[in-house]
């Protein structure tokens, strides 16, 4: 018997300590749509990620039958279509999840495809997982991180700025860094670039490796200057942050985690700030935190996590300090793109209602990109494209129906659907945007072999 393309999935919703709590988070609100195992909120505990694929860490059931979506598309190969099970092994090449962050995650990057081999060999109770994790955050409520190393100059500042940090770098590596990149902050030329990287790297893993008496003596300093001082932080011709918002930053990671190396390493990175739509790459071996916001996240499907600070969980700061690109750049250079989408169709009423249907799509990689749609009024429809590739849908707001052929379901907050290789997918509203705001929101993460032929064939 022949799978029709669209499968109801019932998926799993992890509690760590870092999420949010009871029905403030969305990933506990979205596993309830659909609950698995008797699942219902507590409104004490935490919950921090809902996990929509085929890794076996957490795996999708198909809500009707209950077997795992990886057991489905291993029967049934056109259920992923024969040129993405060819390449990525018959299970899906993206894992689609929703975070809800309460409080800080670790300092962490994840390895790219020949790091992770190795680590896995090596270690494999801490790096499961022998594949890389390029991932894309996609903010469903106001979100801030830290991502990526901030521009030199700013670095720069902030050691003649906050004596604390200029302490624990230490006087030579500080000026070392400083003569090194003076001047050439912002160089395209590559001889240049390596020199700023290569210093970079060596101020950032002198930090990394600071003693815990040492920490503990400048975490005071610190704590004391973000209470007494904290607009000098920026100060004039400083970087693009209010000196303000970032010593409130330092007493705010404080609160979650004392006295931690990651109270300086903020100074080495971007703070960033999402609105509600905004999205951030994030390749192999960049550097990252979040720390605070509901979002959608696609990856590569890894669980494989490097982590450096701000966690109890273990830490490997050798392997982290050597692995990173140490790229470096502006706020802006974060954000993704988001085009239209062209793969998609509007009847009448979701044109005159000014839905829309965007595109996260990170060229780069073949195993994933997103798209986000609104329709903004009862009535307003979207016809998507058929691809030879798989999608996963989920719902964020509002209420509507979801298509594939003859079959159509029932789709509302916290619905998430599997749409096999090749269907005509439809969705169409049953809600009205409320006062200036939206309708029935949907994410469609998906794998399409057609974006790989974008870049000759072969991607990153």
């Amino acid at each position: 018997m022949v799978q029709v393309p669209l499968i109801r999935l019932q998926c799993g919703c992890n509690s760590y300590d870092w999420g949010k709590v009871g029905k403030s988070s969305a990933a506990a609100r979205f596993a309830a749509a659909t609950p698995s195992d008797g699942f219902s909120i507590q409104e004490e505990k935490p919950y921090a990620e809902l996990w929509m694929g085929t890794h076996p860490s957490l795996p999708s059931k198909d809500l009707e039958t209950q077997r795992s979506l990886l057991e489905l598309v291993q029967d049934n190969q056109q259920l992923l279509g024969p040129t993405v099970a060819q390449k990525f092994g018959d299970k899906l090449p993206f894992l689609f999840k929703v975070l809800s962050i309460g409080k800080a995650l670790s300092i962490q990057a994840h390895p790219n495809k020949k790091l992770a081999e190795q680590l896995h060999a090596k270690d494999p109770k801490n790096y499961p997982d022998d594949n890389h994790k390029p991932e894309m955050t996609i903010a469903v409520t106001p979100f801030d991180g830290l991502c990526g190393f901030r521009p030199l100059a700013e670095i720069s500042h902030f050691l003649q700025h906050i004596p604390s940090l200029r302490k624990l770098i230490g006087e030579e590596e500080a000026k070392n860094f400083e003569s090194t990149v003076k001047g050439k902050e912002t160089s395209e030329d590559d001889s240049d670039v390596q020199a700023n990287k290569k210093a970079l790297q060596s101020v950032f893993t002198k930090l990394m490796n600071t003693d815990k008496a040492a920490l503990e003596s400048a975490t005071d300093e610190l704590l004391k200057a973000a209470s007494s001082e904290g607009a000098s932080f920026a100060g004039e011709g400083g970087p693009s942050n209010d000196g303000q918002e970032l010593a409130d930053l330092v007493v705010r990671l404080n609160d979650q985690f004392p006295k931690d190396i990651g109270l300086f390493v903020q100074f080495f990175l971007n703070y960033v700030k999402l609105e509600v739509g905004e999205a951030m790459f994030l390749r192999a071996d960049d550097i990252h935190a979040y720390l605070s916001g509901d979002i959608i996240e696609c990856m590569a499907s890894s669980d494989n996590v490097v982590r450096a600070g701000f966690t109890p969980k273990f830490k490997d700061v050798d392997t982290l300090t050597s692995m990173l690109t140490y790229s470096y750049a502006p706020i802006d250079k974060q954000k993704m793109e988001r085009p239209d989408y062209s793969g998609v169709k509007f009847n009448a009423t979701a044109y005159s209602s000014n839905s829309s249907v965007i595109e996260y799509n990170p060229q780069e990689i073949d195993e994933f990109a997103v798209v986000r749609a609104a329709l903004n009024k009862s009535g307003a429809k979207a016809t998507f494209n058929d691809i030879d590739g798989p999608s996963i849908v989920l719902a964020t707001k509002g209420k509507g129906t979801i298509s594939v052929g003859n079959k159509s379901e029932k789709i509302e907050e916290g619905s998430v659907f599997f749409v096999g290789s090749t269907a005509t997918l439809v969705i169409e509203s049953e809600t009205d945007a409320d006062d200036g705001g939206e309708g029935l929101v949907v994410f469609k993460a998906y794998c399409d072999p057609e974006d790989w032929n974008a870049n000759g064939g072969q991607k990153l």
